[in-house]
């Protein structure tokens, strides 16, 4: 639900009303507190650094987060001339792009592969935990977890995490509409009983964390923080919020400083946000063709998806689309962790949906024009073991079974000055490793920052006033066309 975020005595950024009110003071010196927080922002887009290739050139992101770890092998890097214990049972096909192939279980994503680069490098050596949560507050954060419960999985969500990419994102690029700036649907992060940890803005403040869409937009949507109360006109909000600027306007200078930086923007946000119906409109699937929705798939995933698209049609700035089920559930029904069975649950029930769904949003995105400003990254925490059968995690693996495997997988992106068609990196004989190129994903974090104009190295101060990179890795620029 929508909130007016904040804690008692301190701002979104953390710092107090008093050392607010030391700032303001400083204007008795010559600088304003103006000045001050437009020097801030300038410091905060810092680019003395960053590489040229590519820069800039995305205006928002869509991440497809495939939480549980899909086998690469088997959807996104094929080893037909490997040992059967390795290839499994799916053929390659040939795609649109020369030089590319997938799995026959992604017939639709063949057909718009001359518009992203596959990465089948992407690597990483867990640091002593193979479970799902951890690799993806890795993925979503850019920092390994420091604390792990006696079950091997990590706590909870907690206010000292590091944040989210997207919560990151939207605080140095808020929307330049009234739109919600972070949007994560249609379910949270999530392994077991630890829910959301990796998907929350952690030290930098609930004001900067996304809007949790949970809900299955393959049914009926409801939307009742969004919408104006029926007792409640628009023209009765807009009274309320003359009301509060004239309070507002007897306030002393410094105090008025404060309340307008650190709540009085929020409130208005949270008006303009109501009032204009942005938000609103873009869950609405009801105004898109039944030809459309049936291209996207009409399954939770596909649906979302196309509710990414027009979420960034309506300008917000980051969206994840989370795979619809939890990171270690059941591949019978819903999972990408595909211990117990592999090759019938992709091939009957997760690749259809993850196809349709991907396939639609690329060519809806390219077809609208809007691939050429939009990032869009579909990756897992992990991928999946090469050998059928054996345990690389500690877990028990079905004969046709495939374990955790973070050594070498696959990412696609695609957008905003991504290649076309091409691929980057490369596995070996039976995608055990990289034999080029190896990606970490951190490098992927930090390719999303640059492309958007962020330097990666920007420092954030966490709640113990201590300087962090946003990811201490460099992007990739021969991603980039």
């Amino acid at each position: 639900m929508l909130s007016i975020p904040g804690k008692s005595g301190s701002t979104c950024d953390g710092f107090s009303r008093r050392e607010f009110l030391r700032v303001g003071g400083a204007g008795l010196f010559g600088v304003t507190l103006g000045d001050i927080l437009r020097l801030q922002a300038l410091a905060g887009n810092s680019s003395a650094t960053k590489p040229r290739t590519g820069w800039g050139q995305a205006k928002s992101v869509v991440l497809i987060f495939l939480q549980g770890g899909p086998s690469h092998i088997d959807i996104w890097d094929p080893k037909p001339d490997a040992p059967s214990n390795v290839r499994g049972d799916f053929k390659p096909i040939k795609t649109n792009a020369p030089g590319i192939w997938l799995s026959e279980v992604m017939p639709h994503l063949a057909k718009q592969m001359d518009k992203a680069t596959l990465i089948r490098s992407v690597s990483y050596t867990p640091a002593g935990l193979f479970n799902h949560t951890a690799a993806i507050y890795q993925m979503m954060t850019g920092y390994t977890p420091d604390r792990v419960s006696p079950s091997g999985q990590l706590e909870p969500p907690a206010p000292n995490d590091f944040p989210h990419a997207g919560a990151q994102i939207s605080r140095l690029k808020p929307p330049e509409v009234p739109m919600l700036p972070f949007v994560m649907l249609p379910r949270p992060l999530q392994e077991s009983g630890v829910i959301g940890k990796g998907g929350t803005a952690g030290f930098l403040g609930a004001a900067f964390d996304p809007y949790y869409f949970y809900q299955d937009p393959a049914k009926e949507i409801k939307l009742d923080d969004l919408t104006l109360r029926k007792d409640v006109s628009k023209e009765r909000l807009a009274r309320r919020a003359k009301l509060r600027d004239q309070v507002n306007d007897a306030m002393p200078e410094i105090e008025k400083a404060v309340s307008n930086y650190a709540l009085d923007s929020y409130y208005q946000k949270a008006f303009d946000l109501i009032l204009s119906g942005r938000a609103r409109d873009a869950f609405d699937l009801s105004k898109e063709p039944d030809k459309v929705r049936d291209r996207f798939g009409r399954h939770t995933f596909g649906q979302g998806c196309l509710i990414a698209r027009r979420l960034i049609e309506a300008g917000t700035r980051f969206v994840q689309m989370n795979w619809p089920a939890v990171a270690n559930g059941d591949p019978t029904v819903d999972a990408w962790d595909t211990h117990a069975a592999n090759f019938g649950p992709l091939r009957d029930l997760h690749c259809p949906k993850l196809d349709s769904g991907l396939s639609a949003l690329l060519e809806d995105f390219d077809q609208r024009g809007l691939l050429k400003e939009t990032l869009v990254v579909a990756i897992g925490e992990f991928g999946r073991s090469p050998k059928l059968g054996v345990s690389t995690s500690g877990n028990g693996n079905a004969p046709d079974g495939r374990d955790h495997w973070p050594y070498c997988y696959t990412a696609l992106i695609a957008g905003a000055g991504i290649k076309r068609g091409a691929l980057y990196g490369k596995s070996d004989a039976t995608g055990s490793s990289p034999a080029e190129n190896p990606v970490h994903p951190t490098q992927i974090l930090a390719t999303v920052y640059h492309a958007l104009g962020i330097n990666p190295h920007t420092i954030v101060y966490n709640h113990l006033n201590q300087p962090r990179e946003l990811v201490q890795s460099e992007p990739i620029p021969a991603l980039f066309g």
